[in-house]
């Protein structure tokens, strides 16, 4: 197998682009280093033949695309009317209600068939018939991180580049490399409750989007956008807690993949929390 973390960061130019390469790479680095660190724990070929999967180099190609999206978008849209994207819209969000839904119901019947336990799971590395169904719903939870990088073409079609946040880009392209990882190297195990509960939050954040573009007649009935925000951080708690405690046990987990997800989710629950606040705190202050 070529390596591909054959590359030199020192010798990339003084850009923001640059300054994304080298994050990259140090992840990918790390992730290395994992698995060279423990080779039993890492039966990875099992999902090597996997789309996207095999190598991190699609998905970093990917990600420059959409880097370039968020760049570009905004200035080709400039002196441009927006969109209509109204039936696009529709099929796309209930689309993601109906994929969303499919990846909550395998996560959930899986781990219960399989006896998962709620507290420390190791992951299933055999080619059993339950331990590759886990592994294929982590699949597909991994394509639909990719698919969502469409949040931000619609927006920039839309012209809703106010929406288009530090958050926004953050968080869309830090999933495709943290579940490119997981589904590389520990597809199953513990990693089903984070997929599980996201997928559940997401069933009814594309429903409230769908709704959204349906048309203004629809706003009437979607008075529980603040909640939904509150909905995206007891997801947020409730992986930080369960994350920590297996950080902190003993369980037959890689501590790197806990440590590194520990430190994300604090930061999801920084940024989302500053989100609410100046959203529907601040502003309200502001408004009386």
């Amino acid at each position: 197998m070529t390596n591909h973390l054959d590359w030199d960061p020192s010798a990339v130019g003084d850009t923001s682009a640059s300054h994304w390469r080298v994050c990259v790479f140090f992840f990918l680095w790390w992730l290395e280093c994992q698995s060279c660190h423990q080779p039993q724990s890492f039966p990875y070929e099992r999902t090597d033949p996997w789309f996207l999967v095999y190598c991190p180099a699609p998905v970093t190609i990917i990600f420059f695309i959409y880097l370039f999206v968020v760049w570009f978008g905004p200035k080709l849209m400039e002196n441009r009317k927006a969109f209509d994207l109204k039936p696009v819209l529709i099929t796309y969000n209930f689309s993601l209600v109906g994929l969303s839904s499919y990846m909550f119901y395998e996560f959930l019947v899986t781990s219960l068939l399989a006896n998962y336990s709620y507290l420390c799971q190791p992951v299933d590395y055999s080619n059993s018939k339950l331990g590759i169904r886990m592994a294929k719903v982590c699949w597909w939870f991994y394509i639909s991180k990719v698919v969502e990088l469409l949040d931000t073409v619609c927006k920039n079609e839309k012209k809703n580049i106010f929406q288009i946040t530090f958050l926004h880009v953050y968080h869309h392209c830090t999933m495709i490399f943290n579940w490119w990882a997981a589904v590389k190297y520990v597809a199953g195990g513990q990693s089903f409750f984070i997929g599980m509960l996201n997928s559940f939050v997401h069933v009814v954040m594309y429903l409230y989007y769908g709704l959204a573009a349906m048309g203004p007649q629809m706003q009437k009935y979607l008075w529980w956008k603040r909640y939904l925000t509150i909905l995206q951080l007891v997801q947020f708690f409730g992986i930080a807690a369960h994350t920590f405690y297996n950080l902190f046990s003993d369980c037959d987990y890689p501590d790197g993949f806990n440590f590194v997800v520990c430190l994300y989710i604090v930061s999801l629950i920084l940024l989302f929390g500053n989100f609410y606040y100046q959203s529907y705190v601040n502003h309200k202050r502001k408004e009386e």
